[in-house]
C-alpha cells in the first residue's frame, strides 16, 4: 500500500436539501476519519427543514464550513462545494449517508499509486432509515479504463468516491443542467481521460429511505437517456457497438420496469421492452418482463383499472 503524505488535504463536499435528521451523522463521520487532513464543506441547497439549526453544533469548528444557496439542485450545490474547497483530493458524501472511520485512510493510497488514476471508489453497505443493515446488491466493480462498462451501468457509489482535483479542473464539474444522474455523467466524462480504481471492501453506509431523491426512478431513466445520447454524440467511436446496444437495452428495460411496476403504465412498458429487444434481441431481462405483462388484455383492448392487472393475471 502506497503511504499518503500527511499534508495531502482532502476536501469533503456534502450537498444537502431537507436532510436535517441525517446531516449531522454524515458530518460527524467525515470528522471522525482516521486520516487527519480533512476539511468539510456543507452546501445547503435552500433547505426548509431546519438544516441550518442542525449545523449549529459545528459552528466554529475549524474543519467545517457551512454554505447556503437558494435551491438550484444537487449539481449546483456540489459545484459550489468544489469551488470553495482547497484539497488536492475531493471526496463526496451525500447528507443521508455515513462513512466508515478508515475510509479515506484506505482509499487514498489508490490515488497515490498512479497519476493516471482519477477516481477511487469502493463497495458500500445498505442501511435503512434507522441505520439497520439491509441486504446489499453485489455490484460488478471495475478498475482501469471503465468507460464502456460505465455506459451500461453506473456502478460507482457516489458517497464512496474520492476524486483527484486535477480531473475536475481539466474536465469540469457536475453538469447543473441535469436534475438527476449528474454523477453518472461526470464519471463517464472523467473515464475518457483517467483510470478508476476501487477498494473491494465497503467504506460507507448508503441509506435507503422513502424521501431520497434516487427513489424517483422514472426521472432517473429519463436523464439516463439524455446522458447516453449526449455522450455518444460527443465521444464517437470510443465504445464498441455491442456495448452501446447493451447500454440502450438495459436503459429501456429499466424504464419499462418502472413504467409497469411503479407507474402502472403497462402499454408504455411494453413499448420500452420492445425497444430494448431492437437493440439486443436476446436480452433476457426484456423477454422476462414481457412475459410478466398481461398481454392478452392489450390485444383484446381491455383497459387496466388503475394501472393494475386483473386479479386472475397476478
Amino acid at each position: 500500500m502506497v503511504p499518503v503524505p500527511a499534508q495531502r488535504l482532502v476536501s469533503v463536499v456534502i450537498a444537502t436539501y431537507n436532510t436535517a435528521d441525517y446531516l449531522p451523522l454524515a458530518v460527524r463521520s467525515a470528522l471522525d476519519q482516521t486520516y487527519p487532513m480533512v476539511e468539510i464543506h456543507v452546501v445547503d441547497d435552500g433547505s426548509t427543514d431546519g438544516t441550518r439549526q442542525a449545523m449549529e453544533q459545528f459552528r466554529g469548528h475549524p474543519s467545517v464550513k457551512y454554505h447556503y444557496q437558494s435551491n438550484q439542485g444537487p449539481a449546483s450545490a456540489r459545484n459550489k462545494g468544489i469551488c470553495e474547497s482547497q484539497g488536492e483530493y475531493i471526496a463526496f458524501l451525500d447528507a443521508d449517508d455515513v462513512w466508515m472511520p478508515r475510509k479515506l485512510e484506505k482509499q487514498l493510497p489508490l490515488l497515490e499509486s498512479s497519476d493516471s488514476t482519477g477516481v477511487a471508489y469502493s463497495r458500500r453497505t445498505f442501511i435503512d432509515e434507522s441505520g439497520n443493515v439491509l441486504p446489499t446488491p453485489r455490484v460488478d466493480c471495475r478498475r482501469g479504463t471503465i468507460t464502456a462498462r460505465l455506459l451500461v451501468d453506473n456502478f460507482v457509489g457516489f458517497s464512496t468516491s474520492v476524486v483527484r482535483r486535477k480531473c475536475l479542473e481539466t474536465l469540469g464539474g457536475f453538469d447543473d443542467s441535469l436534475a438527476d444522474s449528474e454523477d453518472h455523467e461526470l464519471w463517464l466524462r472523467v473515464s475518457t481521460k483517467y483510470d478508476f480504481d476501487f477498494l473491494e471492501e465497503s467504506t460507507s453506509w448508503y441509506r435507503v429511505w422513502s424521501r431520497q431523491l434516487s427513489t424517483n426512478y422514472m426521472k432517473r431513466f429519463e436523464y439516463r437517456v439524455k446522458i447516453i445520447e449526449r455522450f455518444l454524440r460527443q465521444h464517437p467511436n470510443v465504445i464498441d457497438e455491442a456495448t452501446i446496444n447493451e447500454a440502450w437495452a438495459r436503459t429501456y428495460v429499466g424504464r419499462g420496469y418502472c413504467s409497469a411496476r411503479t407507474e402502472g403504465r403497462r402499454m408504455e412498458a411494453l413499448m420500452d421492452f420492445i425497444s430494448a429487444l431492437r437493440f439486443r434481441p436476446t436480452c433476457p431481462l426484456a423477454w422476462k418482463e414481457i412475459l410478466k405483462l398481461p398481454i392478452r388484455n392489450f390485444y383484446r383492448g381491455e383497459p387496466l383499472k388503475n394501472g393494475q392487472a386483473p386479479t386472475e393475471r397476478r
